[in-house]
């Protein structure tokens, strides 16, 4: 059986907590690259457009379901393909209604972050509860310094009696940050196919029929750029493309702002803003006396280092995927003022507004007391044992001869 954490690994957990948020998405983007090579169908020749300078980044195929193979490859793709598929037609019914594929996704992003939301709310009570009992596990550290023994089973059984579990805003947000897997297929697929009937089809239901949805470009196959090698004829080009920028690209082959090569991305510097703000709103609120505690200052670099990594892969995901993150995180924004309210946004170049320190959140989660039938439960259980040691002693008394009965002497008599 794995131990439970330590306070020293207890603090750990809580570092972790804040450096996974950071870097999943980094991580999972990698692992989107392992999944488009699963789900992409496979490559063909030279595109239609014959331009022999292209190298085609996309497959020439028409987009369609995962067909379960034996490879493994084919069996994740073929599991991969019913997220695929349900968040991509989603994207595509509103890009319908609404006429506008940056409203679609903003769309798109609302009804995710709403149906992930129990999940969201869950992850920020538990991760702000941590932060709370840590002055209690500090102290905890200082009374069994030393005894790594006693400080692990009082660890253990104060998050017992507080019905916490460290972890436990680690595993939600794994959760809802996997959701960059699919999106980013659903942009860098879906958005620069040239024939996406198939995957518009649903047993017999077939929404791009329901949705007046044709591919013209499917009889005359896919056409390359010849510079960056992405399809000019994607069957959804006339609405992915607004303001100047195709969501299913990435945004410097659209804008042309190339940096000694590399890709600047303005999406990614906004996402990384972003992510700033949430990042540090998630921190404990300043706190004097911890300013020198190791632990702070780690979350804190973490806070202000990671969110601009973003801008490294911001040249190279599909725009719309940017989108998607911005309008995430600026709902994670204010879903988390209404838990941990400005949390650790301040002081902000030494200013800390008088409303910051006062503001109570909404949703204000509080320190968790003991469970009250914790104690209860163990006595009650110790009286039950009790009472059987009781009653089993007295099943193997034997009666006392002289304490008869009358009746039993007569009956003897006779």
């Amino acid at each position: 059986m794995t131990p439970s954490p330590s306070g020293y690994e207890t603090d750990r957990v809580t570092r972790l907590q804040h450096l996974l948020a950071r870097l999943a998405p980094i991580l999972l983007v990698g692992a989107v690259l392992v999944l488009v090579a699963a789900c992409a169908p496979a490559t063909g020749g030279a595109g239609a457009s014959g331009s022999p300078a292209a190298t085609p980044v996309h497959s020439q195929a028409p987009l369609e379901p995962a067909v379960l193979g034996a490879s493994p490859f084919d069996l994740l793709a073929w599991l991969f393909t019913p997220i695929f598929q349900t968040l991509f037609i989603a994207l595509v019914v509103l890009d319908k209604l609404l006429g506008n594929m940056l409203l679609a996704i903003l769309a798109l992003t609302v009804i995710i972050r709403l149906i992930t939301m129990p999940i969201t709310r869950k992850q920020l009570v538990a991760s702000r509860q941590t932060q709370l009992l840590q002055p209690e596990i500090k102290e905890i550290q200082r009374k069994y310094k030393g005894d790594r023994v006693k400080q692990q089973a009082a660890t253990q059984e104060f998050y017992r009696q507080r019905g916490i579990n460290p972890a436990g805003g680690c595993l939600p947000m794994v959760a809802t940050t996997g959701l960059l897997i699919p999106m980013y297929s659903v942009f860098s697929q879906g958005l620069t196919n040239y024939d996406i009937t198939r995957m518009l089809r649903v047993g017999p239901v077939d929404f791009g029929q329901l949705l007046g949805i044709t591919c013209p470009s499917a009889v005359n196959g896919p056409q390359f750029n010849p510079v960056h090698g992405y399809v000019t004829n994607a069957c959804l080009s006339s609405t992915s493309t607004i303001f100047g920028i195709d969501w299913g690209i990435p945004e410097p082959f659209t804008t042309g702002l190339f940096v000694f090569g590399f890709g600047l991305s303005v999406l990614a510097i906004i996402s990384s803003l972003v992510q700033l703000v949430s990042s540090r709103q998630l921190l404990p609120p300043h706190d004097p006396r911890t300013s020198d505690d190791p632990s702070v200052k780690t979350q804190r670099q973490m806070a202000y280092f990671l969110p601009f990594i973003s801008i490294l892969y911001g040249g190279v995901v599909p725009a719309g995927l940017m989108l998607y993150w911005i309008a995430s995180s600026a709902i994670a924004i204010a879903q988390q003022f209404l838990v941990v309210g400005f949390g650790g946004i301040f002081p902000l170049f030494g200013w800390y507004p008088r409303r910051a320190r006062e503001y109570r959140p909404r949703y204000h989660v509080t320190v968790p007391e003991p469970k009250p039938n914790a104690g209860n439960a163990s006595s009650a259980a110790e009286r039950a044992k009790a009472a059987d040691r009781d009653l089993s002693a007295l099943s193997t008394i034997r009666p006392n001869p002289n304490n008869r009965s009358r009746s039993g002497r007569r009956g003897r008599r006779r």
